[in-house]
């Protein structure tokens, strides 16, 4: 059974790209078991006061911030949950590499997610998320409206497979893998642009294809970064022992470690993938500068004989004999024609004047 206690107006279906949140309802509360669902937005303010896991202990509280704009409140609202001062200057920073921090009643770590970016953008759209979990509670820290959660909500919603039977610890794992996935969509974005790279460097190997090639090496690397610091967090998750996950769930997590080690092996493997298109790049410039210094070389090896001969003609020596032969200009031009054409010949059949495409 459905139940919204709060507001009718609270709940409706995510869409697509919705962020599910306005700009005086930038936090989500779900809380739900087997049988019901209830879900709230407010702001940060009312969350500070009101977000009190521990008096439902019969249900599975995730509250889900989509703004750090408001510190003050949100700092209210962590300092209620019993957040280490520490951390919670870690929720509003984004220097430190992910890491994992245990304490006896929960459990705190950042992680940095990306999306795939559209139009003519070259960078990776990344957001800094924290997560804190208690016995029956999850909070979720986002530093900007966007919805990197959208299969989580629909699960709850529809009450599909076992989130809804299941404590924090899985609501957990199936964030963490909304955001693997997140990560695979990247990698299958920039392996669709390859293929489009590869076949326009062989079409039209323009400066702009090099450029668009040191870009998605970029994009690679600076995935390659965010990806391996999550790997080593579900490490960390997968042999954790702690009462917050619970042993039966933790072979998700070793699962999604597996998963990202094989995006790892398929960023490394683009990344050669675009080593190789820019050295094709490069060899078919190489290629092209080939060309151009064969016709000229050609050109000159017709040209260098027939100067020499006008060279020496143009002397200005009495002593000349051919310069008083009465058909001498017509028999220079006679020899010159003849060497430039039996040249050319030459060249012709060794391929020198053949285009090679």
């Amino acid at each position: 059974m459905y139940q919204d206690h709060f507001s009718k107006e609270c709940f409706r279906k995510p869409k697509k790209n919705d962020s599910f949140v306005s700009m005086n309802q930038v936090a989500q509360h779900y809380k739900y078991n087997q049988e019901e669902l209830q879900v709230h937005k407010d702001n940060e303010r009312y969350f500070a006061e009101h977000f009190k896991p521990e008096k439902e202990m019969h249900l599975t509280h995730w509250l889900n911030i989509h703004s750090l704009a408001n510190k003050e409140e949100l700092t209210g609202l962590m300092e209620n949950l019993g957040l280490d001062k520490l951390l919670q200057e870690d929720v509003f920073t984004n220097t430190k590499r992910p890491r994992l921090e245990e304490y006896p009643s929960y459990i705190f770590f950042s992680i940095i997610s990306a999306l795939p970016t559209t139009g003519a953008k070259y960078e990776l759209k990344k957001e800094r998320i924290s997560f804190m979990m208690g016995d029956n509670f999850l909070v979720s820290f986002q530093e900007k409206v966007s919805d990197h959660f959208p299969i989580v909500r629909d699960r709850l919603e529809s009450n599909r497979g076992k989130i809804r039977s299941k404590g924090p610890d899985f609501l957990l794992f199936r964030m963490l893998e909304a955001i693997t996935d997140n990560y695979s969509e990247v990698v299958d974005k920039i392996g669709h642009d390859i293929e489009i790279l590869d076949k326009l460097v062989l079409r039209n190997p323009k400066s702009e294809v090099h450029r668009r090639v040191e870009w998605e090496k970029r994009k690679l690397v600076d995935l390659r970064k965010t990806v391996i610091p999550m790997k080593e967090l579900l490490l960390q998750l997968d042999h954790v022992e702690n009462k917050l996950i619970v042993e039966e769930n933790s072979h998700y997590y070793h699962e999604l470690k597996d998963t990202c080690m094989s995006l790892v092996d398929e960023i490394d493997a683009q990344k050669q993938m675009l080593e190789g298109i820019a050295n094709l790049y490069y060899a078919i410039q190489g290629q092209r500068m080939n060309e151009v210094m064969k016709v000229l070389t050609v050109t000159s090896a017709i040209f260098i004989p027939l100067t020499f001969i006008v060279g020496v003609y143009g002397m200005n020596f009495e002593n000349m004999p051919e310069l008083k032969w009465k058909n001498g200009y017509f028999m220079a031009w006679g020899i010159m024609i003849t060497i430039a054409v039996v040249l050319i010949f030459v060249f012709w059949k060794r391929g020198w004047l053949r285009r090679h495409d």
